[in-house]
């Protein structure tokens, strides 16, 4: 086993594997080096040195919306025999693992997920007479939201990540992309559903139209006239970040269902580490020993999610009465335990190579769907025709 080991990765998870490769290294030696980069500019350099077969690290991110791609260069090292030998495949969410999985061998290990909820500012629900608690369906959320002025909205649903919200409410549904013949499956019935009530939240004139991550978004975010925003777990931090002064006026609750009793858990980003099949059979296995302790030992997983906000997707770590703790950005509510709660019933989504093109189709053919130039239906169908035609794919 190599002494030394480098991994790349960005953000607040770089700093999250910072701060565990000094315990790593006091317990099972070796000497841990995290580089930290942009996340695109990481993305780029990564599989730049996949695809020239030098010159990567010893472990690095890997988003799991960018397996399929990844995998596809032949520059990842299976790591099926230290994962069952190991006996920890079971312990992470299943939901993780298909896309980090190709004809049977398993690519990388699961690090964190995005179990999604709506945060929403408690501060103005109240003031206008919400019921927030009372919300099941997306019926009864857009009900709520009609109770609001016009100056306020609901719900934000971005012009630049229509198909990422369609992901999310696809998947909830327990939709796939793609069926297991490979076939084009976004104009299925359970897409329909989410186009009609993407369609139906936008005609009740309850949303807004703000591009996400931009400024505007976040100033209407800290200011309260976009009242609730779907996503991962992940967001408090960013919240935290970005509109800080907006502490204690948060909540959250499950996404709406389709319909009473119907499920409520669905993923919204989330990663994973790799390791690259260049590098010397001693730093691998150096790069495992470390996957392992950081990503396979609840102690560790808590140690992020404490310092960092990164959700584990590692279940034993759901034990520990970290996710009990209220937040004080959220009011003091113990959001972790609802987290905890949903991880587990999270559908299972794939990625392919073919990706990107689903998410060129929906984003283009739902703006068109929002503005009323289209039908739901006719966005679906149109949507599935483009990836069909462009991957040489069928209709399912």
């Amino acid at each position: 086993m190599a002494s030394k080991a480098t991994v790349w990765g960005w953000d607040v998870a770089a700093k999250a594997m910072d701060v565990v490769d000094d315990t790593y290294e006091d317990e099972h030696g070796g000497d841990i080096t995290v580089e930290q980069f942009g996340r695109a500019n990481m993305k780029d350099k990564f599989k730049s040195r996949l695809l020239s077969g030098s010159g990567a690290p010893a472990a690095a991110m890997m988003e799991s919306v960018d397996a399929a791609a990844w995998v596809d260069t032949g520059g990842l090292r299976d790591i099926s025999g230290w994962v069952d030998d190991a006996g920890i495949r079971d312990e992470f969410v299943s939901g993780k693992w298909g896309p980090l999985t190709k004809d049977g061998n398993t690519y990388a290990l699961p690090w964190d997920v995005g179990p999604v909820a709506a945060f929403y500012r408690n501060d103005v629900a109240k003031e206008h007479g919400l019921d927030m608690d009372g919300i099941e369906t997306w019926d009864q959320f857009i009900a709520e939201g009609e109770k609001l002025p016009d100056d306020i909205d609901m719900l934000n649903l971005p012009p630049n990540d229509y198909d990422g919200v369609w992901r999310m409410m696809f998947r909830q549904l327990g939709g796939l992309p793609f069926t297991d013949s490979g076939a084009v499956n976004i104009n299925s019935e359970k897409s329909l559903r989410v186009a009609r009530q993407m369609k139906a939240a936008h005609d009740a004139g309850i949303t807004s139209s703000v591009a996400s991550w931009s400024s505007e978004w976040f100033s209407r975010a800290g200011d309260g006239s976009i009242v609730s925003i779907l996503s991962g777990a992940w967001l408090e931090g960013t919240l935290k970040a970005e509109v800080g002064d907006t502490a204690g006026k948060w909540r959250v609750m499950r996404p709406p269902a389709y319909e009473s009793g119907g499920n409520r858990a669905t993923n919204w980003g989330g990663s994973n580490l790799v390791i690259p099949n260049q590098v010397s059979d001693a730093k691998a296995n150096r790069a495992w020993d470390y996957l392992q302790f950081a990503l396979g030992t609840k102690e560790q997983q808590v140690t992020m999610y404490e310092e960092y906000g990164l959700f584990p997707a590692y279940k034993p770590a759901y034990e520990s009465d970290a996710f009990d703790q209220g937040s004080e950005f959220l009011g003091g509510q113990a959001a972790g335990r609802m987290f905890a709660d949903i991880a587990p019933n999270i559908p299972t989504y794939n990625y392919t190579t073919d990706t990107p093109e689903i998410t060129k189709a929906i984003n283009s053919e739902f703006k068109r769907m929002i503005s009323g130039d289209l039908s739901p239906e006719e966005a679906v169908e149109s949507a599935a025709q483009q990836v069909a035609e462009r991957t040489d794919r069928d209709l399912a």
